[in-house]
Formats: structure tokens, C-alpha cells, sequence
């Protein structure tokens, strides 16, 4: 049997332990707990004090004696809920003041965000922040911008390769640039073709106040750079804008 399941219900390894030796023996005296557990007896009282509070322990006295036992297994199922209950509650509250957190980080001036990421795992963050950030979005339409280099599709193909079919699903729109012929739409896309025989290993994504470089570095490791600052977003939109007007279908 797996127990480990119970961290996940805040529980640590010391209070699984007196949690099971209660199930194995049944009522029991801290002090017989403390021997049973090889824990010190504040510890053992302390943490049939905090699984009480989680409602997984009850008491009794016989005697002279306080006797503990442990509820009815199926408890831990309402421990659950009142975890959900908790989580959802916090999530909530998160949700409220996101706003605000966001209004102070627009206080702190103009100078650009630069965050540097790394291989497959990295390029899959930025690929992630993409939908995420559009997703939040309030505006009816949800649009971005890419310039589109081969060398760098086939990267992010292999780090997020759901990544067109989540686009799709979140309704978010994209028109590609690509720097050579070649590629398709795939839906919810536009593709126009810049016709250069000139090669190019960055792909670049403008979207939601930010700008994304994707690349390789010396060795050939795939990079990511993502620049936050809206007049960089802003500047970045009218040059594509432009240019895609000016380019055939």
C-alpha cells in the first residue's frame, strides 16, 4: 500500500506514522504510542492534537488513562473535500487581487522584464505563457504575431507538439510571417510568406505586451528570451502590421 497519498492531505511522515499505528492497534495511551512509534511522547501528543483537528482521531478516557483511536478511514474522504473547499476558496482570492498585484507591477516604471530560458523544457514555458497570458486576455479577440523561421519550428514542435491543437481549443488567433516558403495553416491562423533565401534560426512571437525570441545557442541547444514592456510589444506590432500588409496572401 502506497501511504504517501496522505502528504498530499498535509500530512507528514510523522503524523502518517502515529495515524497507521492507531489503525493497526486500535485505542492506545500516548505514552504506548510514543513507544509503539519511537517518537517522544510531546511529539506523539502534539500530532494526535493536530490529526483531531483534521477530525482522522478521537479520545476517550478509561480509567485514569486518555486512550486515543483512530476514526473510521473513510474520514480522510472528508478531509479531502475540506481541502477542495480550502483550495477553491484560495483560488478565489488569488483571483481578486491578481489585478492589483498586476496595477503595482505596471507602477514599477517602463524598463523592460528580460527572462532567459533554456532547453526543451524551457522553450515549452514560453510556448505555456503564450496561451496562458492570451487566455487571460479580456479583449473579445485573442491574436498574436509570429515571424517564422524552420529551424526554430522544428524546436518548438518537439517541446509543446499539442501546442496548435491548444491554441485552436482556447479560440486564439495567430498570424505567421514565415521567412522562407513552406509551412500550412493548421485553423484560427494566417499565414503570409516573406520569400528570403536567407536562413534564420529565431522564430518570434509578439504577444500580450511581451516579445519571444526563440533560437539556438552556439552548441545548438534550443534558447528562449522573453522581453515584457509594452512599448517594445507596441513598436514590434506596427513593423509586423506593416509588413503583413504589405505581403501577399
Amino acid at each position: 500500500m502506497d501511504v504517501s497519498i496522505l502528504k498530499k492531505l498535509d500530512l507528514g511522515d510523522k503524523e502518517i506514522k502515529v495515524y497507521l499505528g492507531l489503525l493497526e492497534y486500535g485505542a492506545i495511551s500516548v505514552r504506548g504510542l510514543a513507544d509503539l512509534t519511537n517518537l517522544n511522547r510531546g511529539s506523539v501528543y502534539d500530532i494526535l492534537k493536530k490529526l483531531q483537528e483534521d477530525g482522522l482521531v478521537s479520545f476517550y478516557h478509561h480509567a485514569t488513562k486518555q486512550k486515543f483511536t483512530a476514526e473510521d478511514p473513510e474520514k480522510l474522504e472528508t478531509l479531502l473535500i475540506e481541502k477542495e473547499k480550502e483550495l477553491q476558496s484560495t483560488k478565489q482570492k488569488i483571483q481578486k487581487i491578481i489585478p492589483e498585484l498586476k496595477s503595482i507591477q505596471d507602477k514599477g516604471g517602463n524598463t523592460p522584464t528580460t527572462k532567459f530560458y533554456e532547453g526543451r523544457q524551457g522553450i515549452k514555458t514560453i510556448l505555456e505563457d503564450i496561451l496562458d497570458c492570451l487566455k487571460m486576455l479580456k479583449t473579445k479577440e485573442k491574436e498574436y504575431y509570429v515571424y517564422s523561421a524552420t529551424e526554430a519550428s522544428d524546436d518548438i514542435n518537439s517541446a509543446f507538439p499539442n501546442f496548435t491543437q491548444e491554441r485552436i481549443k482556447n479560440k486564439i488567433k495567430v498570424k505567421v510571417i514565415s521567412l522562407a516558403r513552406g509551412g500550412k495553416t493548421s485553423g484560427l491562423d494566417e499565414r503570409r510568406w516573406l520569400g528570403t533565401e536567407k536562413k534564420s534560426a529565431t522564430f518570434i512571437i509578439i504577444y500580450a505586451g511581451k516579445c519571444a525570441f526563440i533560437s539556438r545557442d552556439a552548441k545548438g541547444v534550443p534558447v528562449g528570451v522573453i522581453i515584457e514592456n509594452k512599448m517594445i510589444y507596441n513598436t514590434q506590432k506596427i513593423i509586423f502590421g506593416e509588413l503583413w500588409r504589405m505581403l501577399k496572401k
